[in-house]
């Protein structure tokens, strides 16, 4: 079985399961985790930031970044096709009282900044109060291109406007662009990166900010239900994502190429290729029987009706796309 649907599928190797059994632990609801510290300090100085928090998930840290800028009835300002507002179950409105006002991305990604303008509310009693600006990098496989981040920041903060990065791939977008991580979080106020996405640890996330901002959002953690104890042996399989994973994302960008590649030489298929995803849009009459031979195969892609998503990760190196685009082939076989 090759499984292409995320790069959340993949599974610790043997020596970050040693790291994990080996990692000196203790209570971080208490605080005293020292695996834990240390993953919060190195995420820390990694990105520039005063502090970090590690927490379960992404959703939860984007939603406890959100809920320490925004009180009840505010808003954040946030693209459509955002994970913050599409994918995480709307859980800013939901727990936090949180207004989302969404803006539509442009194919790049982006926020048009005009739109931006028009939907930050006056000091009026009749409108949610305008807060925060809520951006993803990177978003749909998308590298957010720096010069627009560097300008939406700063007009945010020239309106007073807090700003937060669902850095969830913030990893890919930085080695895509061959830069530090630092740099993609430049100009923003709070970031949330992914330990359990192209990393390949097991779980958990890392929420960055300053320190009163972290300390805010560890009473949120709690109140959500994010406290754990001895939490060190999932910190140290963050730890080892960060020392030995974060160079060789730039192998699944490369298989990701070439799987794009291979994948445009069949019939029916426009293909898209961003960092480590592909995008495939099939022709109507193809879509359901293509799925369904590549499924039989025991290859695994997320499809919706005529696109899939294929993703590329440490689990699958350039011998699975090989095989995985000798098995895509096989259903043109004849036909």
């Amino acid at each position: 079985m090759y499984d292409f649907r995320s790069d959340t599928v993949t599974r610790p190797s043997d020596a970050m399961r040693a790291a994990m059994v080996a990692a000196p632990v203790g209570d971080d609801v208490w605080g005293d985790d020292p695996t834990v510290q240390r993953l919060e300090a190195y995420c820390a100085e990694l990105l520039g930031f005063e502090a970090g928090l590690f927490v379960p998930s992404g959703t939860q840290s984007n939603l406890i970044g959100l809920m320490v800028h925004c009180q009840r009835g505010d808003e954040y300002l946030v693209g459509q096709d955002a994970h913050t507002y599409k994918y995480e179950g709307g859980g800013a409105a939901v727990l936090g009282s949180i207004q989302p006002q969404p803006i539509e991305n442009l194919a790049d990604g982006s926020l048009p900044l005009e739109k931006l303008k028009r939907a930050v509310k006056p000091d009026d009693a009749h409108f949610a109060r305008t807060r925060l600006l809520a951006l993803e990098n990177t978003i749909g496989g998308k590298v957010l291109p720096a010069s627009y981040v560097r300008m939406v920041t700063d007009w945010a903060h020239g309106l007073g406007l807090a700003t937060h990065l669902d850095g969830a791939r913030l990893w890919n977008a930085a080695v895509a662009s061959h830069v530090a991580p630092a740099e993609i979080a430049s100009g923003f106020d709070s970031v949330s990166v992914c330990l359990s996405k192209g990393l390949g640890a097991p779980v958990g996330s890392v929420l960055l900010g300053k320190r009163d901002f972290i300390q805010a959002g560890r009473r949120w953690r709690k109140v959500l239900g994010g406290g754990m104890r001895q939490s060190g042996m999932l910190a140290a399989a963050g730890l080892y994502a960060l020392e030995h994973n974060l160079a060789r994302l730039a192998d699944d960008h490369a298989n990701a190429a070439l799987l794009a590649d291979g994948l445009r030489k069949l019939p029916g298929l426009t293909v898209e290729a961003q960092t480590n995803m592909v995008f495939v849009h099939l022709e109507p009459g193809m879509a359901q029987g293509f799925s369904t031979h590549l499924a039989e195969q025991g290859l695994l892609v997320s499809s919706v009706g005529t696109a899939q998503r294929w993703v590329t990760h440490l689990d699958v190196d350039a011998q699975a796309v090989a095989a995985a685009l000798a098995i895509a082939a096989r259903y043109f076989e004849g036909r």
